[in-house]
C-alpha cells in the first residue's frame, strides 16, 4: 500500500542554542496552538548545544512526526541556524519563534491570517504584558528610533523573534542576512526599505528560561551599525543625502561665524567642506543608479 505524503504549507523554525530548561514546554505550546493544523512541520535547529538539548529534541521528534531536527555540529549562530532551517523547510510559509519560552506560540494562527494581506507579519512585543529588563529597554528604544527614522517607516518591533514571511521573500533577502542575532533586524529594514508590507501583532512578552546569549553592549552596537549598513545597502542616495546636507550646512555655519567673529570667510575650511558634500552627495547617486540596476537585473 501506497503512503500519501501529506501537504505542508507551513514550516515553523526553531533555533535551540542550550535551551534544556524550556524547549519541551515551547514545543507543546506550538504543537498545541497548532493542534487543528494538518499541513504544518516544527523544524528545531540544534545550534551545536553543548547541554541536554540535543538530545531532548531527539526524543521528542521521535515522538511527534510532524517535529523534525536538525543538528548543528558546531555553534554556527542564530541567524545561520534560521536560514538552514528555512533552506529545509517544505512550507511556502515560513514562521520562526525561539525556544526559551518568552513568545506566545498561540499568537501563531494570527500571524498566519494576517500574512494573507502582507509580506511580513511581526508579533510586536507591544502588548500589555511585556517582560523585558529595565536596563535593555533605553537602548531598545534608541534603536528603534533611529531604524524608523532609517527606514522611514512606521516600525513597532524592529527584532522580535516571532515573526511569519513568504520562503521566497526570505530567500531573496539571504544574501543580505547576517549569521547573528541581527538577522531579524536585517529582515525588517529589507523589507520596509523596499516597500514591502510588514503587519504589526500586538504579543505579551514572558521572561525568557534559562540564560541569554546576547551581549548587551556589543549586540547593541552593531544593531546601529547593521541599520545604517542595510540602508544605505538599498537607499544610498538618503545616507549619502544626509551626511552632504549636514557637511553643506556646516560650511555655512562656519563661513558665517567666520565672517561674524573674525571678519571674513575661513576659505580653506568653508571650501574643503563644500567640496566633502559634493563628493559624498556624487556617491550617493552613484550608489543610487546602481541600486536601480540592480532591481532591473533582478526583475529579469
Amino acid at each position: 500500500m501506497t503512503t500519501i505524503k501529506k501537504q505542508i504549507n507551513v514550516s515553523i523554525v526553531i533555533p535551540c542554542y542550550n535551551e534544556a530548561g524550556g524547549v519541551t514546554d515551547s514545543l507543546n505550546e506550538v504543537c498545541k496552538a497548532l493542534s487543528k493544523h494538518d499541513d504544518v512541520e516544527i523544524i528545531t535547529v540544534n545550534d551545536g548545544s553543548s547541554d541536554k538539548t540535543p538530545a531532548i529534541l531527539d526524543k521528542y521528534a521521535s515522538q511527534k512526526p510532524s517535529v523534525r531536527v536538525i543538528h548543528n555540529q558546531l555553534n554556527i549562530g542564530y541567524g545561520a541556524s534560521l536560514k538552514r532551517g528555512i533552506r529545509e523547510a517544505e512550507g511556502d510559509l515560513i514562521v520562526i519563534t525561539d525556544s526559551d519560552g518568552t513568545y506566545p506560540a498561540s499568537s501563531i494562527p494570527e500571524l498566519l491570517e494576517e500574512l494573507k494581506e502582507c509580506d511580513m507579519a511581526v508579533g510586536a512585543r507591544i502588548g500589555p504584558n511585556v517582560q523585558v529588563p529595565l536596563v535593555r529597554r533605553p537602548a531598545k528604544w534608541v534603536l528603534l528610533c533611529y531604524a524608523r527614522w532609517m527606514a522611514r517607516a512606521d516600525i513597532k518591533d524592529l527584532n522580535s523573534g516571532l515573526r511569519a514571511f513568504r520562503k521566497k521573500d526570505a530567500l531573496h533577502f539571504f544574501p543580505l542576512l547576517p549569521e547573528g542575532f541581527s538577522f531579524t533586524s536585517t529582515i525588517t529594514l529589507a523589507m520596509h526599505v523596499n516597500g514591502m508590507r510588514v503587519a504589526y501583532l500586538p504579543i505579551n512578552y514572558r521572561k525568557r528560561i534559562g540564560q541569554s546569549s546576547i551581549r548587551p553592549i556589543r549586540d547593541t552596537l552593531a544593531f546601529f551599525s547593521l541599520v545604517l549598513r542595510t540602508t544605505m545597502y538599498f537607499r544610498p542616495l538618503q545616507v549619502f543625502g544626509a551626511l552632504s546636507g549636514f557637511l553643506l550646512a556646516s560650511a555655512i555655519g562656519v563661513g558665517v561665524a567666520g565672517k561674524f567673529f573674525l571678519g571674513e570667510v575661513p576659505d580653506v575650511a568653508t571650501v574643503s567642506l563644500v567640496s566633502t558634500s559634493l563628493i559624498f552627495l556624487g556617491l550617493g547617486l552613484i550608489g543610487d543608479i546602481l541600486n536601480v540596476f540592480r532591481k532591473m537585473i533582478d526583475r529579469f
